[in-house]
């Protein structure tokens, strides 16, 4: 949420509208992101901003939730691989294990990260986010580490 709203409004408005959003909620403001629904789903909330792919999940099954699209963007978690070659030294099964995850765990991945990366895979279209965005940054441990700061209470 805060990487959504620092993206589309910039640091200073992003973070001012983070603030005031963990203000609004209060208690009720998770920190996880499958969170938001399960409270959503206890009846203790009315909205949450969670993990689209659960939402879209508990509407298949009946669930009187529905998804609703933040102009702001969504963004998606993507997964990283990488075989090293290292000459004579290098293991020869890990480039089947790097075929193994693709061919046998990217459909399953892409229920919950919608996003196709390699050639002839599909999405469900109900999966797929309105208006999904990319960061202009890398997701690393500093950037996470300084949009805490950011909103932190003062």
């Amino acid at each position: 949420m805060t990487q959504a709203l620092i993206s589309a409004y910039g640091e200073e408005k992003g973070t001012a509208l983070t603030r005031k959003i963990e203000e609004n909620a209060g208690d009720h403001l998770e920190m996880s992101g499958s969170g938001p629904l399960k409270k959503i789903r206890a009846g203790e909330v009315a909205v949450g901003f969670g993990l689209r792919h659960q939402a879209v999940a508990d509407k298949k099954k009946g669930l009187p939730v529905d998804v609703i699209d933040p102009k702001e963007g969504n963004f998606t978690l993507t997964e990283a691989l990488a075989v090293v070659d290292k000459g004579g030294k290098a293991n020869p099964d890990a480039m089947k294990a790097a075929e193994i995850i693709v061919t046998k765990a990217r459909p399953e991945l892409l229920k919950s990260y919608p996003f196709a990366i390699y050639p002839g895979e599909a999405v469900d279209s109900e999966l797929v986010p309105a208006y999904p965005r990319a960061f202009k940054e890398k997701l690393t441990i500093e950037l996470l580490k300084k949009h805490q700061e950011m909103v932190k209470d003062e």
